[in-house]
């Protein structure tokens, strides 16, 4: 399958909305039961975009939206300012076929490059596929969360995974890095 990999766009919200409403409704990877609509979605993507996390797409040669993926606090507590989450969400035709693990590999390089330390990922249902790419890619397994989550009809666990960026913890921060300056004032 070939794509490429690109900010996300406001053109890309009405894809992005189905994208994430499969997800809702035939997944585990949101613990959402109702799918956002657009309304909803253009003011997350808004909110995401305007912290200056990246937000990017995955395109088909034909421009279809493959899949997409941002980064976002963790928590809001300054403490917490040098790690990120992950979330990645495809469409069902690009499930398997690299397009995850693509965009997670761009999130990392683009999540470094801003400064942050730590990017944790929080997986829903315990996804082995969803723990797969995240563990091809250098996290380690860091705990599972038992029966957090009632959807389906059933009990679902919580993976947390956690992968250092750049120097991770072993020195100090630069505070006049992006996610320094997120906090002043």
């Amino acid at each position: 399958m070939t794509f490429s990999i690109r900010n996300a766009t406001a053109a890309d919200l009405p894809a992005i909305t189905e994208i994430y409403r499969d997800s809702v409704l035939n997944g585990t990877a949101s613990y959402e039961i109702t799918p956002a609509d657009l309304t909803e979605m253009t003011s997350r993507q808004a909110g995401i975009i305007e912290k200056g996390y990246p937000y990017i797409a995955a395109e088909a040669e034909d421009g279809s939206l493959l899949g997409y993926a941002y980064a976002s606090a963790f928590r809001t507590r300054p403490a917490y300012r040098w790690l990120v989450e992950d979330s990645i969400y495809l469409a069902p035709e690009a499930r398997g076929k690299g397009v995850g693990k693509a965009l997670l590999k761009e999130l990392l390089i683009r999540c470094e490059a801003l400064g942050f330390r730590q990017m944790v990922a929080v997986i829903g249902g315990a996804s082995p596929a969803s723990v797969a790419v995240h563990k091809s890619l250098g996290f380690e397994m860091t705990g599972t969360l038992k029966g957090t989550g009632f959807k389906h009809g059933k009990w679902l666990d919580t993976v947390l995974m956690q992968v250092a960026l750049g120097e991770g913890r072993d020195t100090d921060p630069d505070p006049a890095a992006y996610p320094g300056t997120l906090f002043v004032g």
